[in-house]
């Protein structure tokens, strides 16, 4: 488990009661309250705040994440901007098995399909999300208890002018094939660190998009989603792994 200390964890009562849905006012309050995270349990946390721990989490979705965010005072909501506003930080939990390696991709945001021929790097949403982030790594094995899972320590990251590199190069390639009405094509082989992937609570979701010719066709919801491998990399520099 990614925490600097692994002495026993305390309890919320014991820390004091978290401030449930008040924004932090600068980034050394988030820093602080994301650093009181370290260590307790998803279940511990809930009942802090008097929110009631899934059985699991596949009709549960967001659940963990969506718990944070309201422990730490994440304001953004469902809005295309970073979680917390006044402050230019995105907030992503990530589940993490045993060893401290991801368990799944991280989605970034979703993709807007009529839109994005118009889009330029530097103003695209995805650009936005990850230029701040503040990740927060949690248990996610399987057969471990939702209540009983831990929150690891939280780290701070922006991009390195390399990793920039390399997102902007798969976000371009990505990109122009959507733009083309080529979205047949994308697989999620595509791209080095980040993929596309669908984003619809159902299959046979579609929106109205248009390819560079300006034809019109049904498209099912698609998002950006950050490679394990690559967020893996993030938490082996900060916590020097060798796993």
């Amino acid at each position: 488990m990614l925490t600097h200390s692994q002495t026993e964890s305390p309890t919320p009562g014991e820390r004091g009661r978290f401030l449930w849905n008040q924004k932090p006012g600068d980034l050394i309050e988030l820093e602080a309250r994301a650093e009181s995270l370290s260590g307790i349990t998803l279940g511990q946390l809930a009942q802090d705040g008097g929110y009631i721990v899934p059985a699991e989490l596949r009709r549960a979705k967001g659940w963990v994440g969506t718990l944070i965010e309201k422990a730490l005072g994440a304001s953004a909501g469902s809005r295309a901007i970073p979680d917390f506003p006044q402050l230019g930080v995105e907030l992503k939990t990530l589940p993490i098995d045993q060893n401290g390696k991801p368990l799944e991709s991280t989605f970034v945001c979703s993709i807007e399909l009529s839109k994005i021929a118009d889009s330029e790097w530097l103003e695209s949403r995805l650009f936005g999300k990850l230029s701040h982030v503040l990740w927060v790594p949690v248990e996610g094995t399987r057969s471990l208890p939702v209540a009983e899972r831990r929150i690891g320590t939280p780290l701070f990251w922006r991009p390195t002018d390399e990793e920039v590199d390399l997102l902007r190069a798969d976000w371009e390639q990505l990109c122009l094939l959507i733009a083309q009405g080529r979205t047949g094509e994308i697989t999620g082989h595509l791209g080095q660190v980040l993929q596309v992937r669908p984003k619809a609570a159902r299959g046979s979701s579609r929106r109205r998009t248009s390819d560079e010719e300006g034809a019109l066709y049904d498209e099912q919801p698609k998002g950006f989603y950050l490679r394990p491998r690559f967020t893996h990399g993030i938490l082996q520099r900060y916590f020097s792994l060798s796993c």
